[in-house]
């Protein structure tokens, strides 16, 4: 299992960006660090690129300029950005930082004073103003033409698509609303557009991503929008009903429990969008989830949690938790424990807590020691590796569909409704001659192990 956010390095993954230069192309290298949202961010800015003629460099040498789309979430990705900025600097030289720690410039420009030019998240015009003036466009316009779908960083098969931008949230640990703003919702049919245009082009899943995919149209009033020659709200429900026509797979991440939720339910169970959730619950204490801002009690999810289950069976719940917050006392930890063990949910992230410059929670008292914090961590993390373990060994026997991420000789990477990409576990299958990445096949479950499935192709 992958960390939760995943840290995606386009620079030094498959991106699928153009790689042919001509003769003058003025070229942008890029580095991508964070969550999926900060990688659609990175998607826009290099298709504006490409847009105007510059070629795209996989690597620092060959690049004019190299963007940094920063992480700050953590002090810990805070660092890895700096990292990432002083890599860049030492390879190339000539570095725009731009993502969620361009929010503090002085603290960027202190460690790194040599940048071109710090901006700040989705400030997609700043970023194009600032590549301008480092390295100017020569486009060709007979030659440099962009792909209808733009440029995509991730494998052609699955695609990431934001729904809206900034939280309306105020959790204690957490400064998101600080750096991207309050809840801005893009309109449905310009959500419903393009993921049309992106399954036209090929992609077979869709992940449904923002800060809080579950308040989609709360900013619009969940306004109407012509389609199809009927109408649709800015609503999740509605968006997820409509996407669950277009024929591929529609994960959504980010789905807080709000009482709409369970609308979303029967829309899984009937096949229309993956069965998957992905709920941040972060703690089962009620107090400690009061320390931290935030809604919810466990006896209240766990029942939710039947319910879901009794209406679709094949539901995989995803979640993440936060051990060490201020003030837990080993008690509350035992009580988080307590609710996992009976929720008996598919996939956990966990972080251990880390204080953020300019969170609120910073001014808690009683801090955790970071031995006991680590110490948590880990038991936290051996009880769901066997509850995961337990649930995965339900599926041995069963045939299922499946998501070709990768061929290697024989043997094939490939990802269920259950899993995620970058996340969650995979399945690997043996005999796996003829598949192609991308392909959608069915397969016979053969072994489990803690987070991954095995299997062969059905039939075999």
């Amino acid at each position: 299992m992958s960390e939760n956010p995943p840290i995606l390095r386009p620079d030094l993954a498959r991106a699928l960006v153009p790689d042919t230069r001509r003769e003058g192309q003025p070229t942008i290298g890029m580095v991508s660090l964070g969550c999926p949202k900060a990688l659609v961010d990175s998607e826009r800015i290099l298709t504006r690129l490409r847009a105007e003629g510059y070629a795209i460099s996989p690597d620092y040498k060959g690049a004019d300029a190299v963007i940094v789309n920063t992480c700050g979430f953590l002090d810990s990705a805070k660092a890895e950005s700096l990292e990432a900025i002083g890599e860049a600097l030492q390879e190339n030289g000539r570095v725009i930082v731009t993502g969620c720690l361009g929010a503090e410039p002085d603290y960027i420009t202190g460690a790194h004073p040599k940048v071109l030019a710090v901006t700040g998240p989705h400030q997609y015009e700043a970023v194009l103003d600032a590549v301008h003036g480092a390295v100017p466009p020569a486009p060709d316009p007979f030659i440099d033409l962009l792909p209808a779908t733009g440029v995509s960083l991730t494998p052609r098969h699955y695609s990431y698509l934001k729904i809206s931008e900034g939280c309306n949230h105020h959790c204690k640990f957490c400064i998101i609303p600080d750096m991207r703003g309050r809840l801005v919702s893009r309109p449905a049919h310009a959500v419903l557009r393009e993921a049309e245009k992106l399954v036209e082009a090929g992609v077979k899943e869709l992940l449904v991503i923002s800060q809080d995919t579950s308040a989609y149209g709360v900013d619009r009033k969940h306004d109407v929008s012509p389609w199809k020659g009927g109408e649709v709200r800015t609503h999740i429900t509605d968006l997820a009903r409509e996407m669950g026509k277009l024929g591929a797979w529609v994960r959504l991440h980010y789905v807080y429990p709000y009482p709409h939720v369970d609308q979303l339910i029967p829309l899984m169970a009937g096949g229309r969008i993956l069965p998957y959730l992905d709920i941040p619950f972060q703690h089962a204490s009620r107090r400690i989830l009061k320390l931290m801002k935030r809604p919810g009690n466990a006896d209240g999810v766990l029942e939710r949690i039947r319910e879901w289950r009794a209406i679709c069976p094949e539901l995989t719940l995803r979640s993440t938790f936060i051990v060490g917050f201020p003030g837990e006392t080993e008690d509350e930890f035992e009580e988080l424990l307590d609710f996992l063990d009976e929720a008996e949910l598919d996939r956990v992230g966990c972080f251990q807590y880390s204080p953020v410059a300019g969170a609120p929670a910073n001014e808690l008292p009683d801090p955790v020691p970071e031995e006991l914090k680590e110490d948590r961590w880990n038991r936290l993390m051996a009880l769901q590796a066997d509850i995961s373990a337990e649930r995965l060994q339900r599926r041995i026997g069963s045939t299922i569909e499946v998501l070709v991420d990768r061929v290697e000789g024989d043997c094939a990477v490939a990802r269920s409704a259950a899993d995620a990409p970058e996340i969650d576990g995979v399945v690997h299958i043996g005999n796996a001659a003829g598949l192609a990445s991308g392909e959608l096949v069915r397969v016979q479950v053969t072994a489990a192990d803690a987070y991954d499935l095995h299997a062969v192709p059905a039939g075999e």
